[in-house]
């Protein structure tokens, strides 16, 4: 497979597709957003393991343009048929034996939802804002793609900033403060023991302490959040019919902190065993008796595993009494 493009040029004229080129869909909808596809961690054996990436692949024999090869993908991967695909620009990219490849991108509106699709390759799909692309793990030159096509559309359909539409119908009624919503995984044994990973010394948030594998919410359902969280830090796959919701914590840190909503899943059924896939951000993996857990834990995080153990479903930290 070929390397990271790295050059970006004006479309590729029909007349002049290359046997040897690739093509990439680039999919948004009406609300802004576009459809990025995560690659499974497969270090080695294909291109950008774990990453966020545009559905597509390589041209075969029976494509007889890069358009039919575009839509090909998009059948075998996602079966996902669109009415209209419009060439945008072509890419280029080098592949492992130093050879430049083209990368023909085409654009296509959809407003589907992913989680319906049959996804073949890689681990899930989801709509994300252009704005939100400085939080996944995402190559340079697709997140320049996908702001570079944003730009080009209509002013009344471009994806503009959530957080920067003084929108008087969607202002927040006096008095209300935005709650962070975070995700964290309860994945139990038979034994009956947790895991937790240690943080690692330099988090900007319990550093050198132990935690659920946890995560926030960016453009996405709170499970989906959590499938992805999941696959990301410990290389699990979990499915969306084998995660419960079993406690929720609603807690400040400290004062005049914002508020945060921390939903606690169990996964029923779970495959792979844990990996350090973020080292960066957690040291250690470790399964813990929950009537014997490390004296440096998340607080909030002591307080939920106690609560799951007596069956509550609700529990509140850190506010005034």
């Amino acid at each position: 497979m070929p390397e990271r493009p790295t050059v970006t040029t004006p479309q590729l004229p029909s007349a002049a597709e290359p046997e040897t080129a690739n093509a990439s869909a680039l999919i948004y909808n009406d609300r802004g957003e576009y459809l990025l596809h995560l690659r499974g961690y497969l270090p080695g054996a294909i291109w950008e393991p774990g990453m966020w990436s545009l559905l597509g692949g390589g041209r075969e024999p029976q494509d007889a343009t890069l358009e039919h090869t575009a839509r090909r993908e998009l059948a075998e991967e996602a079966g996902l048929d669109l009415a209209g695909l419009t060439p945008f620009g072509t890419e280029y990219a080098t592949d492992d034996a130093g050879k430049t490849v083209a990368i023909a991108i085409y654009a296509g509106r959809w407003n589907g939802d992913p989680r319906n699709l049959q996804l073949t390759e890689g681990v899930m799909l989801a709509w994300f804002a252009p704005d939100r692309l400085d939080r996944l793990r995402i190559a340079d030159t697709t997140s320049d793609l996908v702001r570079r096509h944003a730009a080009s559309r209509h002013p009344d359909t471009a994806p503009q900033s959530r957080l920067a539409q003084p929108d008087k119908h969607r202002t927040s009624p006096h008095g209300t403060v935005p709650n962070i919503i975070g995700v964290h995984l309860y994945l139990k044994r038979p034994d009956g023991t947790v895991l937790l990973g240690l943080r690692h010394p330099d988090s900007a948030f319990a550093p050198s302490t132990w935690h659920l594998l946890a995560g926030h919410c960016e453009q996405e359902n709170a499970i989906t959040c959590l499938i992805r969280e999941a696959r990301e830090e410990a290389g699990l796959h979990i499915e969306r019919q084998n995660v419960e919701l079993v406690h929720v914590v609603h807690h400040i840190d400290k004062a005049g902190d914002r508020p945060r909503m921390g939903l606690f899943f169990r996964a029923r059924a779970c495959s792979g065993e844990p990996e350090l896939r973020e080292p960066d951000k957690c040291t250690q993996w470790k399964y813990w008796d929950p009537t014997a857990l490390p004296d440096h834990l998340v607080p909030y995080t002591r307080v939920a595993i106690a609560k799951i153990q007596n069956g509550e479903l609700y529990s509140e930290t850190g506010w005034p009494a």
